[in-house]
């Protein structure tokens, strides 16, 4: 796997020339970029933040592995990942693994420490790891909001929706995975409509399904027929987001994904989910132990599939009240585990997912904001290097919001510019600007600031700055209004980016085939 990308890299020239006409011109426009203004992945120029330090690392990783030789981690219903561990040295019995000191870290040797995820548009690729950040957008939930037809359940127009507008939001790096739950296809076929939509209505890089082994496998199928065979083979086009079924058990469909993936050369996020107090200790300390060693286990299992095998060190870690049993978001200890698992993934020179926007508001309201900010800033100051849930997620996952998705798009290009840094050249040190105007008088007019003005700061796009007789004219629009009518506006002028139609061809060539030898089940 390389480790920087190669922004004009390209499925092989010997894959190129099966395709049919039109393919050069969709090259050169992938290479323009299709016309939709976006920012590079981040690249930070900030310093991380750290809450632990030698003392508490080393007293996590020590009772981690005592977790793991002591008590270990089930790997349910899955006869050949117990075969696998029981061969690479672990010690099996029934459905518990057991794991000899340093087998676990010494099998994520392999895993690279970085890794390029290429999209179809190699203008689009991102680096995962490092010091980069990629934000992609909210994933998994079954309800979709919007001002105008309130709370319901998600439909397939929804979904490439918000892949399209994933597509035109600058900020937005990665098209996700299930940005919402289409529930109007059925179960076992609709993994494939959610495919295709990353692949035709957007041409940064996406995720895959994980909610069957087969279906993981289509996703790779449908890779390869983009990409061509041997470029999936040699590098990751996919990236995939397996949870540990906390408290320390691998199940069979998640075990299955993995097995799908790992083999095949594509990423995967190992993420316990955890619910503290409920699926973990109500310590923080507590947690980050247990997190470790589910984490630990998953990536090192994705080596025993393919050593080398790009992996991500993943973390879910909410708090919940201890009243009612409902999670909650934006508090402090959550942000201690988020900070304290990004020290935890460095050690082991892997690269790091959390983060997000979280919040458990029903509407995108000041809850929503505080709550969200409060996830989203530890996120980029420990240093994640994946944050799903970037954008959109509303009511504790369960719904995607459109308004909300405008206003945490506009809070992520703030994001971009904070981790940019401080400008430390000639232009920045503005000598010449505190030379031309002297004592008492001000900079409005002078040359430094002429030279600045356009983007010498940050301006939101959702934010009323104006005065408020100014506001009052323009109908007294609080910020979800605002979002609702940029919403509409971007989906009323979006143009998607060009895709070779022999590609597209073969795409729904296979999804009929495959639907026809699907049930139209709902699990």
């Amino acid at each position: 796997m390389s480790a920087e990308p190669e922004l004009s890299a390209e499925p092989s020239a010997e894959r190129r020339g099966r395709r049919s006409g039109g393919g050069a011109e969709s090259r050169r426009a992938a290479r323009r970029g299709g016309g939709v203004k976006a920012f590079r992945y981040i690249k930070r120029e900030i310093p991380l933040y750290e809450v632990l330090g030698e003392e508490g690392l080393t007293l996590i990783e020590n009772n981690c592995e005592k977790v793991l030789q002591e008590i270990g981690i089930d790997f349910r219903d899955d006869a050949e990942a117990l075969q696998m561990w029981k061969d690479a040295g672990a010690d099996v019995k029934g459905e518990r693994v057991r794991f000899p000191k340093g087998l676990v870290r010494g099998l994520i040797k392999t895993a690279p420490s970085q890794f390029t995820q290429y999209a179809r548009n190699p203008e689009r690729n991102v680096v995962i790891g490092g010091d980069h950040t990629v934000f992609a957008p909210v994933y998994g939930p079954p309800f979709v909001r919007d001002l105008n037809g309130g709370r319901r359940y998600a439909t397939i127009e929804d979904f490439r929706n918000f892949v399209k507008l994933a597509y035109m939001a600058p900020a937005m790096h990665h098209s996700g995975g299930t940005v919402c739950e289409p529930v109007d296809i059925p179960v076992a076929k609709r993994h494939l409509d959610m495919v295709y939509s990353h692949i035709r209505y957007s041409d940064k890089p996406f995720m895959g399904s994980v909610t069957a082994p087969e279906r993981a496998e289509d996703s790779v199928a449908m890779a390869k027929m983009v990409f061509g065979d041997d470029f999936v083979d040699n590098n990751c086009v996919l990236i995939n987001l397996i949870n540990a079924n906390s408290p320390m058990v691998f199940d069979d469909t998640m075990v299955g994904a993995l097995k799908v993936y790992a083999r095949a050369g594509q990423a995967t996020v190992i993420s316990p989910f955890i619910l503290a107090g409920a699926m973990s200790p109500v310590t923080v300390i507590g947690t980050l132990t247990q997190i470790l060693a589910e984490a630990s286990v998953g990536m090192a299992f994705a080596q025993l599939c393919r050593p080398g095998a790009p992996v991500v060190f993943g973390t879910f870690a909410s708090s919940m009240s201890m009243q009612s049993g409902a999670p909650t978001f934006g508090t402090p200890e959550p942000a201690h585990v988020l900070f304290g698992a990004a020290q935890l993934a460095r050690r082991l020179g892997v690269p790091f997912r959390s983060g997000g926007s979280l919040c458990a508001s029903k509407v995108p309201d000041a809850q929503a904001a505080h709550e969200s900010s409060n996830t989203l800033f530890p996120g980029v100051l420990a240093g994640v290097n994946f944050m799903l849930h970037a954008a959109g997620w509303l009511e504790g996952g369960l719904v995607s919001s459109y308004e909300k998705f405008i206003i945490d798009c506009d809070q992520l290009s703030m994001m971009q510019r904070f981790t940019s840094g401080v400008d430390l050249s000639e232009n920045g040190q503005a000598l010449d600007a505190i030379e031309e105007v002297g004592p008492g008088n001000h900079y409005l007019g002078c040359a430094h600031t002429q030279r600045n003005f356009e983007d010498a700061f940050w301006r939101s796009s959702v934010a009323d700055n104006n005065s408020f007789e100014q506001w009052l004219a323009e109908g007294s629009l609080d910020a979800a209004q605002r979002a609702n009518a940029t919403w509409q506006r971007q989906l009323a002028e979006y143009v998607a980016p060009d895709l070779d139609q022999g590609i597209d061809e073969q795409l729904q060539a296979f999804m009929s085939t495959r639907k026809l030898s699907l049930p139209d089940s709902v699990s």
